[in-house]
């Protein structure tokens, strides 16, 4: 009889990780919620699931967390968050699953390449780069999944594109591939990665691969408009810009300061973040989100609320 594997995530109450959660229970997984005490959210997102628990622990609890990850197969962190998070409490799971003998740990990666990145250039690549090593020395198998940068955040959160001017912006080159992944095909590979025994150290995916150049010209086809290039600057100007936003910046304890958001772009302008060994058809035949479709989905949303 093969029993259903069980799963801890760690930040299934945020945007990624109910995602993964619910590709996790299409399947016939046992999925264990982690949750900070006292936080009603997590009871009321999945109260009404049979094979969902949760379990309440803060990360300085190493017993309540090593209870909420005793008999759990997999752990999958979706946390988000600048040092205090990625790094620390990140170490903190790692250290309770070790101990709770846990076999599996997914960390809270789901980006670009942040191994090749320049030091000094991403402060929150760095975090990552940072955890890495601490995963790599513990007794634990490790998965990475890499996807570039989410698609979804072209729709805004990312000001690439200039919807009101009609205008894409772009650095150094209009011609950089840059990796693009919807959350909701991040959430599908990595319930997949979960249950996967043979997984690699990393698993890169890319929902679409496109450069400023090919955005314009889809941005024109979808609107009827033309959509022209501009050059925002080198990405070595845009570096240099980062740094002085961040030594006079009051929020750089938070995640997404407006100076990292640069700081994304060079990464991802540069190439040094590229993804080099994309692998989509490991879990399968999948109906990848494209760049395309998410901006066709946000124009005809955009035009349908007018």
């Amino acid at each position: 009889m093969i029993t259903a594997k069980t799963v801890l995530v760690a930040g299934a109450t945020g945007d990624l990780g109910h995602r993964i959660v619910r590709d996790l229970l299409r399947g016939d997984t046992l999925v264990r919620v982690l949750t900070r005490p006292g936080s009603g959210t997590a009871p009321a997102m999945y109260g009404g699931e049979d094979r969902v628990e949760v379990h309440e622990a803060s990360y300085a609890d190493r017993a309540g967390l090593a209870s909420a990850l005793s008999g759990v197969d997999t752990v999958i962190s979706a946390v988000s968050g600048a040092r205090p998070v990625i790094v620390d409490a990140q170490r903190a799971l790692l250290a309770a699953a070790v101990e709770a003998g846990v076999a599996r740990f997914i960390p809270s990666d789901y980006s670009a390449d942040y191994r090749r990145i320049t030091p000094g250039s991403n402060r929150n690549f760095e975090l990552r780069r940072e955890f890495a090593a601490e995963l790599d020395a513990a007794p634990v198998r490790v998965t990475s999944v890499l996807n570039g940068a989410f698609a979804d955040m072209l729709t805004g959160q990312a000001p690439m594109i200039l919807f009101e001017r009609r205008r894409v912006l772009f650095w150094s080159s209009a011609d950089q591939i840059l990796d693009f992944t919807t959350k909701d095909d991040v959430a599908h590979v990595v319930a997949r990665v979960a249950l996967d025994d043979d997984a690699p150290r990393v698993v890169e995916i890319a929902g679409d691969r496109a450069t400023a150049r090919d955005i314009a010209r889809t941005m024109s086809e979808l609107t009827g408009t033309p959509f022209s290039l501009q050059w925002a600057g080198t990405t070595r100007t845009l570096s240099m810009m980062s740094k002085v936003g961040r030594r006079f910046s009051r929020d750089n304890d938070h995640a997404f300061p407006a100076w990292q958001g640069m700081q994304y772009f060079v990464s991802m302008f540069s190439g040094e973040a590229e993804l080099r060994h994309v692998d989509n058809n490991r879990y399968g035949t999948h109906a990848w989100t494209s760049v395309r479709d998410v901006l066709e989905t946000h124009i005809r949303k955009a035009t349908a609320d007018r």
